[in-house]
């Protein structure tokens, strides 16, 4: 039985579209299942009192420089959208509305940040919809269930843990980051958590808090 991983994601994040560009392979190589989750990350760092990248400013030059290094390390067609951050939420309920597989995850992310396209905008949402092949998501993101779908998954991610994206989650365990994507891989496949080392570093004590 193929092994099913939970993929939580927000579109506003080029690590996001990083990660997903070496899904296909990664499935196919490892038997592996993944079910994307849209989720809001705004609200996920509101939850655990954290500040976005993008606002701190050297944080934020840096990511978008380290987004397009990794990149082009990945040979991963990447292209900025005109400005950022943007308002992720209609594109993020696009995909939902949009049946919620990887391939619309897909489309709505290549759309963004291989094309690097603005999706904030009324006329920049309709091209989005667009270019998915489904123009009735400018109408179907409005729907009280598509809504429903993001609170959701928004929901089940904060009480998982979850603190950023992207952030693959099985059996309980978080990785969060497409660097963390051979981590994955290698407690999946040798059990790298319950390794001595592993189990001992997860269980530190705290030396010191902020005040």
């Amino acid at each position: 039985m193929p092994t099913t991983v939970d993929w939580f994601f927000d579109v506003i994040s080029p690590f996001a579209y990083l990660q997903l560009e070496q899904f296909d392979a990664l499935q196919q190589a490892n038997d592996i299942v993944i079910r994307p989750r849209p989720l809001v990350l705004g609200a996920l760092l509101h939850h655990w009192g954290q500040k976005g990248p993008a606002e701190i400013t050297s944080k934020r030059v840096f990511t978008y420089r380290h987004a397009l290094f990794r990149a082009q390390q990945l040979g991963i067609p990447f292209r900025m959208p005109p400005a950022h951050p943007f308002n992720p939420i209609k594109a993020l309920r696009l995909t939902i509305a949009m049946g919620g597989s990887l391939d619309a995850v897909r489309a709505v992310f290549r759309h963004i940040w291989r094309d690097g396209n603005d999706v904030a905008s009324p006329e920049g949402f309709a091209a989005l919809c667009e270019a998915a092949g489904f123009a009735e998501g400018v109408t179907a993101v409005e729907q009280p269930a598509v809504k429903d779908v993001l609170r959701a998954h928004t929901d089940a991610a904060i009480a998982l843990g979850v603190f950023g994206v992207p952030t693959l989650v099985h059996d309980g365990e978080l990785f969060w980051g497409e660097d963390a994507t051979d981590m994955f891989l290698q407690s999946l496949r040798a059990g790298w958590l319950s390794t001595p080392e592993a189990q001992r570093v997860s269980t530190l004590p705290v030396g010191i808090q902020r005040g």
